[in-house]
């Protein structure tokens, strides 16, 4: 049996839909599933890059086209009242739940749909502690270990070359999105392809040209 380990952050719409699909995408199929949250905006910050909603057009585009994938999946799918929000909240009640940096399935699915449902504002403070009453977590959402642990989980993540969310790890190997999901099903399948030499042939591909950094 294979072990997964779901990276993710609640800010993230395709995480959202990933966590929603994973039941019905690997269907049939034996493997075990951590649920490891991490701080997407970190990540960003690591690699130098913007996030979608951080480009206008994008962010127009990813808002339609998530709406369009949840009414494709059959995944109820409202956008909150503002995006992007302040995730960090959300994050550490998640693992305050758990412990050693994990967060069961309903209390991430309990998260995201707080995010992901309904149309009301993500980080309002009367709401989150509506949740936070609901999930009774055993640690303080504020305290110093569960920062840690996000912090870590996020440190770990940028060792390990993930670069968004959602992602799976598995083995050795690192499948990024949502649309990752059929891949990380062939290997789970056991795919020859993974051990046709493209994956690592990917890797070594030369770089040809590159964007000269602005003055």
């Amino acid at each position: 049996m294979k072990h997964i380990t779901f990276h993710l952050d609640f800010i993230s719409p395709f995480a959202y839909l990933a966590f929603e699909n994973l039941p019905q995408a690997l269907q049939g199929l034996s493997y075990s599933v951590d649920y490891k949250p991490l701080l997407f905006a970190a990540l960003l910050k690591h690699h130098g890059q913007l996030g979608p909603a951080e480009i206008a057009p994008k962010r127009d585009w990813t808002y339609r086209q998530v709406l369009w994938l949840g009414r494709k999946l059959g995944v109820p799918l409202e956008l909150p009242a503002a995006h992007p929000f302040n995730p960090l909240h959300l994050l550490r009640l998640a693992l305050a739940c758990g412990a050693k940096g994990l967060a069961n399935r309903y209390v991430c699915e309990t998260v995201f749909r707080h995010v992901w449902r309904g149309g009301a504002d993500a980080a309002d403070a009367q709401r989150f502690e509506l949740l936070k009453d609901l999930l009774a977590p055993e640690r303080d959402p504020a305290s110093d270990e569960v920062k840690a642990e996000l912090k870590a989980n996020t440190e770990d993540a940028i060792a390990r070359g993930l670069f968004g969310v959602p992602a799976f790890s598995v083995d050795d190997k690192l499948f990024w999105g949502l649309d990752a999901l059929p891949m990380l099903r062939a290997y789970l399948e056991g795919d020859a392809w993974f051990a046709s030499g493209d994956w690592d042939a990917a890797h070594l591909l030369p770089t040809g040209a590159s964007r000269a950094p602005k003055a």
